[in-house]
């Protein structure tokens, strides 16, 4: 029996894509390495009817499944009912539950950690259990609506292992190069680590690097092909090119605005009566892809191009009084918004678009337009 019904009631979030229906019937699930904790609860009564632990593994995926769809024939006579899991990403243990939930058409969303984490500590903070946690994500999910959870092609769970691997070696790298200049009896012995961990770095962008060329043995993939997209792009090389690509297509941020505050560059603004607000980042989200976009917007103040547009959009922010951080902040957001319209409209680089401000020259063009129609509309006429 489907657990989908066929003509789902659907609800919009202002400023996002149409996300799923408001499931009357939620199963929160808190995954471990080998178990499933899950509760099942009613919308209408906020009611618990179950809560039950099974195996993290095929077996016990279908004890829940065979369980949900007798309840659901037994509560409702049959009819298709709209129920939904809701997961936190664990990588590799969440990995079986979302992938065999996709497989038996059974909707799967996301419960983003912090916020179920916030949403658990709201409702129950003097006791952290798996039982209560499935039970809490449970209600999360009732509470409000969650996007479903997208599972990764082989291409994007490669690439993100790999880029997780490289970020590993280089804070190991940046530990030790700190340590080897503050300990200068120990420095001898920290060079060879230093130098196998670089090139164990170099390693990692070659293979990603190779990954994103094109072969008659790897076709296209399409979130490759982004990258290469991307890879034109100053100050952007093959493993930023990959990162943000892989995490624009898993993500699929509606806006530019939505991927510039998922990686921590938006402005947020403290005011609270006569005090006078502070502006700086949010830094919530992606740290690591922070971190990449902001090289990149070094790397640009590198090159020798006088008439590169980030350069130039650099020069300005500091005309403005921005310091050097700051100025590097704005290119590092100029080149996360200018990745998401490459990818979201699938287009090239362009340089010429850099610099300039669609929306602000659409409107600019409609006022001298309408300026222009008033100016050869001849006196006295009546509109």
């Amino acid at each position: 029996m489907s657990l989908v019904p066929s003509v789902p009631v659907t609800t919009t979030v202002p400023h996002t894509r149409i996300y799923p229906p408001l499931y009357p019937m939620m199963v929160g699930v808190d995954v471990s390495k080998d178990k499933l904790s899950c509760a099942l609860v009613q919308r209408a009564t906020q009611e618990m009817k179950w809560q039950m632990d099974v195996a993290n593994s095929v077996a016990g995926i279908d004890q829940l499944v065979t369980r949900l769809t007798g309840d659901m024939a037994r509560l409702f006579g049959g009819a298709p009912v709209p129920v939904a899991l809701v997961v936190e990403p664990t990588g590799r243990y969440s990995d079986l539950i979302v992938r065999q939930a996709k497989e038996k058409g059974i909707p799967i969303l996301l419960a983003p950690p912090a916020r179920a984490k916030a949403f658990l500590n709201s409702v129950q903070s003097r006791a952290k259990t798996d039982p209560l946690d499935g039970i809490g994500l449970a209600y999360f999910g009732l509470s409000q609506v969650l996007r479903p959870f997208e599972v990764k092609s082989d291409a994007v769970e490669q690439i993100e292992q790999l880029l997780s691997a490289r970020k590993s070696l280089s804070s190991s790298v940046a530990g030790f190069e700190m340590q080897r200049r503050e300990m200068k009896y120990a420095a001898a012995s920290l060079e060879p680590a230093i130098a196998v961990l670089k090139a164990q770095i170099k390693a990692i962008d070659k293979q990603i690097a190779e990954m994103m060329v094109e072969t008659k043995a790897r076709p296209a993939v399409p979130e490759l092909a982004a990258a290469r997209a991307l890879d034109a792009v100053p100050g952007i090389g093959p493993v930023i090119a990959a990162a943000v690509a892989t995490k624009l297509s898993s993500k699929a941020f509606t806006s530019p605005e939505a991927f510039v505050a998922y990686i921590g560059l938006d402005i947020a603004v403290r005011q609270s009566g006569k005090r006078v607000g502070q502006r700086g980042l949010t830094k919530q989200g992606d740290a690591e892809l922070r971190r990449l976009l902001y090289l990149g917007a070094q790397a640009n103040l590198k090159c020798k191009d006088a008439e590169n547009p980030f350069k130039i959009l650099y020069k300005r922010e500091c005309d403005k009084g921005l310091k050097n951080t700051g100025a590097l902040c704005a290119v590092a957001r100029k080149l996360a918004k200018l990745c998401w319209s490459i990818h979201h409209n699938n287009t090239e680089y362009d340089p010429a678009r850099v610099l300039t401000q669609p929306k602000l020259e659409k409107k600019q063009k409609i006022a001298a337009e309408e300026m222009s129609a008033d100016q050869d509309t001849p006196k006295g006429t009546v509109h």
